[in-house]
């Protein structure tokens, strides 16, 4: 059996880590968290499962202690999570099946989910450029996300599968750390799992506008870095076209409708995003701390 280290940087997350944690603790030969001077239980909740705890300070692009956490761990293989996500008994063991025979791992390219995913990672490269490289080894794995919007599973609307790089092979590789949006820089090439990581994203209206203040303020910051100008024209850009292609590719395109209020509601807070952080762009009002 081949070292598996599960990794996690934390910011007051007592709510969600002990549930987190509870799911791997069955195939974690570490478990490691880089915390980020938590004010609540979480350092010790995650103690209570033998977590090897690192108290830091807070970095405004959390991928910068998401890397710390990553670089401390020992094992060959290392899964990154979120302290709001959980895995599942269907995906711990094909974590553990394929950390140990990765290259025996095989998914029929005629299965339904293989052609979804395929097209999913079309997108993302499409959008972020070419992931990986052609070496023959296989050394991070996409992750599919099934996410908890207030509760309630959304299947629609653009978000499923989500996926998301968390497998990786040791020394294999980095988050750029540099922007909340970024994929991996993979030396290697990149496969997929095909079991669900259940994200409990939101699962409040109040832990849900936390969060978008957060991320806004972010993108607001990217804004500034991009020296987006503060003109009528990118006003229009960012309130009127922005969110209204947003809305209507999330909830018509991807059929977000199928959701019900919940589809229409996730849709319509996708596309606030981004005149919320134009306005705080405009107005300055963000937290612009480096």
């Amino acid at each position: 059996m081949k070292r598996l280290s599960v990794v996690l940087a934390t910011r007051n997350e007592e709510e969600n880590i002990g549930r987190c944690l509870e799911s791997v603790k069955d195939i974690a030969g570490e478990i490691i968290v880089f915390d980020e001077e938590s004010t609540d239980k979480t350092r010790e909740i995650a103690k209570k499962f033998g977590a090897k705890v690192f108290i830091v300070s807070h970095e405004p692009i959390f991928h910068k202690t998401k890397q710390k956490a990553i670089d401390k761990a020992l094992g060959e293989w290392v899964l990154q999570l979120d302290a709001d996500e959980s895995v599942t008994p269907e995906l711990a063991k094909e974590i553990r099946e394929v950390i140990n025979s990765p290259s025996t791992i095989h998914h029929p390219p005629s299965s339904k989910k293989a052609r979804l995913f395929a097209r999913h990672q079309r997108v993302i490269e499409t959008r972020d450029g070419k992931l990986g490289k052609n070496t023959g080894e296989v050394v991070a794995f996409f992750i599919p996300r099934r996410n908890l919007f207030l509760g309630k599973p959304l299947i629609h609307a653009g978000v499923y599968p989500d996926a998301v790089i968390r497998l990786i092979k040791q020394g294999k590789a980095r988050l750029p750390a540099k922007s909340v949006h970024e994929q991996m820089i993979i030396d290697g090439e990149v496969a997929w799992l095909f079991n669900d990581l259940i994200h409990t994203d939101s699962p409040t209206l109040a832990r849900y506008i936390a969060r978008l203040n957060r991320y806004t303020d972010l993108q607001a910051q990217e804004l500034a870095d991009e020296k987006v100008p503060k003109n009528l024209f990118y006003l229009a850009l960012y309130t009127i076209h922005k969110p209204l292609f947003t809305f209507l590719k999330l909830y018509i395109r991807h059929k977000g409708f199928l959701d019900g209020m919940y589809g229409f509601v996730w849709s319509v807070f996708s596309a606030w995003h981004f005149p919320i952080s134009y306005f705080k762009y405009w107005t300055g009002e963000y937290n612009n701390k480096k």
